[in-house]
């Protein structure tokens, strides 16, 4: 059992994990002149990208979309950045702002509570030890993520499987899948993209389960139609997008694509996904290199079940079946619904009560990493100054 150590004399702001809206909201916290902790679970910033990515990984933005504040990326940087290019901007980025001095890794929360003294306590355990520490901060930044716990659906007969099962975060590559029969659960980025990296990476056959619905889109697409969002409305933008994306990409649904009923942007502000950036699934569909099947409905043994009654054998299952956020697991407070408690956000202020914050929850990806980064080290400091606070130290 893990013993609670003295109390961590902090600083005004404590920030909860180290990917790029944590690093984010430190580094416009410091330019305001206001101290904060960062408390990290793993070993390193930035761990997402740095441990549970697939290696051909590339942003889905440009890079002028996908730098973080105060830090554009070079001139001479690729226009798509790379997985392990993004990691080295991260790293950089940490020490350009000496983040790494506000940094405590290894830290796991376990509880956030708001006291009667108007503070906030985090109980976060030494991993390395398993101490635990109690550190105090009159603000408190969520900025977890939304891709923090694997989530791995309940398929009967799953534990039957005599091949490899294998979750998205886990996949790096082809090798290893040379001559395989693959399924690939998920048609998400990362589900399409790994059936992609499989098919043209010598699996025997690879196979992608399409459940629901979904927006198909080009990258150059998405990078024209963003900038239209700030002069037209949004139903308007949809509009275009989709004339767009029909010209390139024809009917979907005739091979077992079919998009919502709404548009793509719409579909992202009601929270019901992500459109999937295309960069050759489709074409591979389409000559037949990679089968879309519908839900699964059972396992036995080496043969999967489908809806409709269709049985396939695999040597290897694929989970590309996202994460949930455990936020709400260690935040205590009630009544604040800044993130409700299924791990979703509500509203559109990354700011809730208490002096509580989220950054880089809301689903607009790293340009919205930067903006709730930076209002919320702007209200921080008005805050401080206008009740003449002058909080600042160091928590060990």
């Amino acid at each position: 059992m893990s013993t609670t150590r003295a109390t961590n004399s902090a600083p005004p702001v404590i920030i909860v994990g180290a990917g790029p809206s944590g690093l984010a909201a430190s580094a416009c916290l410091a330019l305001h002149g206001v101290e904060s902790v960062v408390l990290e679970r793993d070993d390193c910033v930035g761990s997402l990208w740095r441990k549970r990515a697939y290696d051909r990984l590339h942003l889905h933005l440009p890079k002028h979309h996908s730098a973080l504040p105060h830090a554009p990326h070079a001139d001479d940087a690729p226009a798509y950045l790379p997985r392990d290019h993004f990691v080295r901007y991260l790293d950089a980025y940490a020490d350009r702002f000496a983040v790494r001095a506000r940094l405590r890794l290894h830290r796991e929360v376990r509880s956030a509570r708001f006291v009667d003294d108007g503070r906030w306590e985090v109980e976060a355990v030494d991993l390395g030890t398993g101490e635990a520490d109690l550190y105090t901060a009159r603000f408190l930044v969520v900025a977890t993520g939304k891709f923090d716990e694997k989530v791995v659906p309940a398929v009967p007969g799953l534990d039957t499987f005599l091949g490899e099962t294998i979750h998205a975060s886990e996949y790096r590559s082809a090798e290893g899948m040379q001559g395989k029969e693959v399924l690939v659960v998920g048609c998400g980025n990362s589900g399409m993209e790994i059936a992609l990296d499989l098919a043209e990476g010598g699996a025997g056959s690879c196979s992608v389960v399409v459940r629901g619905e979904v927006h198909l889109m080009t990258r150059e697409i998405m990078s024209a139609s963003i900038p239209l969002l700030r002069f037209l409305p949004l139903w308007m933008v949809d509009r275009l997008t989709l004339l767009a994306c029909r010209l390139v990409f024809g009917d979907t649904a005739k091979h077992g694509l079919p998009r919502p009923a709404v548009g793509p942007f719409a579909w992202m502000q009601q929270g019901s996904g992500y459109p999937v950036i295309d960069v050759g699934t489709y074409d591979k569909i389409k000559k037949g290199r990679i089968q879309v099947l519908p839900a699964m409905t059972g396992i036995d043994r080496d043969v999967v079940e489908f809806a409709g009654g269709g049985r396939h054998r695999f040597d290897a299952i694929i989970f590309a079946t996202g994460y949930r956020c455990t936020a709400k697991k260690w935040l205590k407070e009630e009544g604040d619904e800044l993130i409700s408690k299924d791990g979703k956000v509500t509203g559109k202020s990354p700011k809730g009560e208490k002096g509580l914050y989220r950054a880089g929850m809301a689903a607009r990806g790293l340009t919205g990493s930067g903006m709730d980064a930076e209002f919320i080290a702007d209200d921080i400091s008005r805050l401080l100054q206008s009740s003449g606070d002058e909080e600042s130290g160091n928590a060990d």
